[in-house]
């Protein structure tokens, strides 16, 4: 396995849309191998997941893990996900404000409105048919990562610009009150 360059803000691959993988090109020994690369990628740069687009690559598949994560200790765990071909879609009109971080926008975070419930169709790296609903905190996270597919950046969501800071500003003004709200989300709804 490799550790992939993690695409910054400001190269075009991050505002194009994925091209759909087709299930020969998923079998492909190629395919399996960027897969293994990308969930390396995102564990080595600490990351709760990570899009094809953020390394360079075209092909519609997203990765995401959550354990124990120095970088969101409040988040709960989602096991390794791996989606091929993903859509998310809104199953209510109840949202949340998640404050988010991006590995190809670093020392920055902002607001982002969620919605609290999310419908996930996709495969899985066998081509195995993924429909399944995500929510509360973790449903955030599937929406941040199916974005980066579409060419969409967190801070492209962002409705109040003054919520913009660092990761260090996050930790000494900020921190403590997210903690709080998304500690009542993920006890409402166990993710």
């Amino acid at each position: 396995m490799a550790v992939l360059k993690i695409a910054p803000i400001g190269e075009p691959i991050l505002r194009r849309p994925a091209r759909r993988v087709e299930r020969d090109e998923l079998a492909s020994a190629d395919t399996q191998r960027f897969i293994d690369d990308l969930i390396e990628t995102m564990r080595h740069a600490k990351g709760a997941g990570l899009a094809a687009t953020q390394v360079y690559d075209e092909r519609r598949i997203c990765v995401m893990e959550v354990g124990e994560n120095p970088r969101y200790p409040y988040k709960p765990p989602i096991p390794l996900t791996v989606l091929v071909n993903p859509t998310v879609t809104a199953i209510t009109e109840e949202r949340f404000q998640n404050f988010e971080g991006c590995l190809s926008v670093p020392d920055l975070r902002g607001v982002v409105p969620r919605a609290v419930g999310v419908r996930v169709d996709a495969w899985d790296r066998e081509g195995a048919p993924i429909e399944r609903e995500v929510w509360g905190l973790s449903a955030g996270t599937f929406q941040h990562e199916v974005d980066h597919l579409d060419g969409v950046l967190f801070v492209d969501r962002v409705e109040d610009t003054t919520t913009l800071c660092t990761w260090d500003a996050f930790e000494r003004h900020h921190r403590a009150p997210f903690v709080e709200r998304v500690e009542a989300l993920v006890a409402r709804f166990g993710s």
